[in-house]
């Protein structure tokens, strides 16, 4: 298992071989290591506060100030609390696959660069391609509702300056919005200056919008005390809709915490990944679900949840207690919110453009840094115009829908990528062709060292004229040493052979287990005796996955893959079956109108990818090496 060209899909794939074998789907690249050239990176300015910042500023939008009124009163009543901790309990469970990847492969991209390491450049290229789509159209959305905040301090949409107001183009049912274009460029222009500048204003807008959130939450747990709490005293109880209403209003409020993922884009830029990252993941989950529970007990506390005003439940309910000036306050912290959100909705695309671009999946030109701001100037420039221009004209309230696509779809990856690493890690690396050379000089030195050691002992002594394999890996040594196979047998190098691929196909239909349960406990038209059997089928399937992978040893070659001294994700396969198992189960629930507008967007994707990316990418002519030669080649390389 010496040198190997494109064993896992490189660069013969690359050409008319791909349209056949399809190989190129599944080849994979190198996680980013010191052996690589450091100019032109991104700057590390980052440390925990800045991505707490990040991760908070990014999840907690303006819908805290709106979910609550429309949750309470539709599924979850007073129990408001509850379903936003199952929701942030699910959203840790991806929170954690996210610390251990990010802390081992600290590098732009976030999910797009896990699933190329881990998955593939087909998948890899599909959650990119797909979160390009979520962060413009959510930068968008946010964008949109920015200028309905600002006209609550001017007295209301009417008294808005003519530069900011919206006006309707006759003759079209266009609406456009200056304020949200002039808020979002302002906003891009601050995120060119500096990652480091524009996370510290992100923090101080962040604390802005925490400041209004504890005056929510102290005025309110005075008002709640000084009135008896009358929102608890009612005759249908703590659960008004039962269980399933609490569930239910879990899934909507998921929605409100993905914006941490937003933290793992600026990995390249942490100045201590493996100990930052996990903690500045950790801590903004942890802080958003805190401040939403908090939040959501102080306001069904005051108002009964029926009586709650689901557009503005927070400050009504503030008015109902004569405390109308609280909007103020409320409005400010809304109107930073959103600011906040724009910020983290723009930052992470540019690096995901620029981790795709230096992999060949895009042009060149989104992957240049700026050497004095040392960011990606030109993708983040593209990222804010495109965004302006989209919340200038149009209302995508609407797409709204296809943010969620993107993000519970990286979630899945990232979940299916821990399985990978810590079962069948990736066992070949690909290197630039150059390296043949170098590989062929370290398997012969290998295999020479092997022949010594066999001889030495009386073992076996092979002619110098015989042809000698590159040896590249321990089996290559049991095959030709037999004093060595006397500990390491063949049956065993078989088993552990034939382990990857047993092992690989029960991760792929524990998968598919999940896609036949969720679809059927999400398709109630179906017939029930067909329903049931699908449920039982897939049930089975994710059961047996579960147990399978329960009882088998993870690959010790886990412990060299990445950086080390990181994050290890917990309760590993449990916890990754179960992020896939919600999140599908989420993405199912869609909604056929979303589904169909993604689809367009990912057929657009794959022509894109078959006509550019494909012939592009930086693997089509890299030669696939075993790991453990890796860093012997390096030292022998003359480049």
């Amino acid at each position: 298992m010496g040198f190997s060209a494109d064993s896992s899909g490189g660069g013969s794939h690359g050409g008319q071989g791909s349209w056949t074998s399809m190989r190129f789907l599944t080849r994979r690249k190198l996680v980013d290591s010191s052996h690589q050239k450091t100019e032109g990176q991104l700057a590390k300015e980052l440390s925990v506060p800045h991505l707490i910042g990040i991760g908070v500023g990014s999840t907690i939008g303006a819908g805290v100030y709106v979910l609550v009124g429309t949750v309470a009163r539709e599924h979850s009543g007073p129990a408001l609390a509850f379903s936003f901790l199952i929701a942030g309990l699910a959203a840790a469970l991806s929170a954690f696959c996210y610390a251990e990847l990010a802390s081992r492969c600290p590098s732009a991209g976030s999910a797009y660069h896990y699933s190329y390491i881990c998955i593939g450049e087909g998948a890899a290229w599909l959650i990119g391609w797909a979160l390009i789509l979520e962060y413009t159209i959510g930068s968008s959305t946010v964008a949109r509702g920015i200028s309905p905040n600002m006209a609550a301090f001017f007295g209301g949409m009417d008294h808005l300056p003519f530069f900011l107001a919206r006006h309707h183009i006759p003759g079209t049912d266009m609406v456009v919005d200056p304020c949200a274009a002039i808020v979002t460029l302002i906003i891009t222009g601050l995120l060119c200056v500096g990652i480091k500048a524009s996370t510290t204003v992100q923090g101080i807008i962040t604390s802005v919008n925490v400041c209004a959130l504890m005056f929510v939450i102290i005025a309110g747990t005075y008002l709640g005390f000084k009135s008896g709490w009358a929102g608890y005293e009612l005759p249908s109880g703590y659960f008004p809709f039962g269980f399933d209403g609490l569930l239910a209003g879990s899934a909507t409020v998921f929605f409100a915490y993905i914006g941490f993922d937003s933290v793992a884009s600026t990995a390249e830029e942490v100045k201590n990944p493996q100990r930052d990252l996990p903690l500045g993941i950790g801590a903004a989950v942890f802080l958003c679900c805190a401040l939403y529970m908090i939040v959501s007990i102080v306001v069904v506390g005051l108002v009964p949840y029926y009586a709650i005003d689901p557009d503005t439940p927070v400050s009504s309910a503030f008015a109902n207690h004569g405390m109308q000036w609280a909007a103020y306050v409320i409005n400010a912290g809304a109107f930073t919110a959103l600011c906040s959100s724009l910020m983290g909705g723009i930052l992470p695309q540019p690096r995901i453009l620029m981790a795709m671009a230096r992999d060949g999946l895009l042009p060149p030109l989104f992957s240049d840094i700026n050497k004095c701001s040392h960011i990606p100037l030109k993708s983040t420039v593209t990222t804010g115009l495109v965004a302006a221009i989209m919340a200038a004209l149009m209302d995508v309230s609407e797409l709204a829908g296809m943010v969620s696509v993107g993000t519970l779809l990286a979630f899945t990856m990232v979940a299916i990528s821990i399985l990978i690493l810590r079962y069948i890690p990736p066992d070949e690396v690909p290197l630039p062709s150059f390296h043949e050379q170098s590989n062929d000089s370290v398997s012969s030195k290998n295999s020479s060292i092997s022949d010594r050691r066999c001889d030495k002992h009386g073992e076996v002594n092979i002619s110098a004229s015989e042809d000698i394999k590159p040896v590249a890996t321990k089996e290559d040594m049991r095959i030709h040493c037999p004093l060595i196979s006397q500990h390491f047998n063949i049956g065993n190098h078989l088993h552990e052979g034939h382990r990857r691929k047993i092992v690989g196909w029960t991760i792929a239909l524990t998968c598919l287990g999940v896609l036949i349960l969720t679809y059927a406990a999400s398709a109630s038209n179906l017939p029930r005796p067909v329903r049931f059997t699908f449920c039982g089928v897939g049930g089975f399937l994710v059961l047996s996955g579960l147990i399978f992978l329960t009882c088998i040893n993870q690959d010790d070659a886990r412990h060299n893959f990445g950086y080390s001294g990181g994050f290890l994700c917990p309760w590993v396969p449990l916890l990754p079956i179960a992020s896939i198992l919600i999140n599908c189960y989420l993405l199912i629930n869609l909604g056929a109108d979303t589904w169909a507008r993604v689809s367009i967007w990912l057929a657009i994707g794959v022509l894109v990818y078959v006509f550019y990316g494909r012939t592009h990418s930086s693997l089509r002519n890299a030669v696939y090496v075993p790991v453990t030669h890796v860093d012997e080649m390096y030292r022998t390389s003359p480049s």
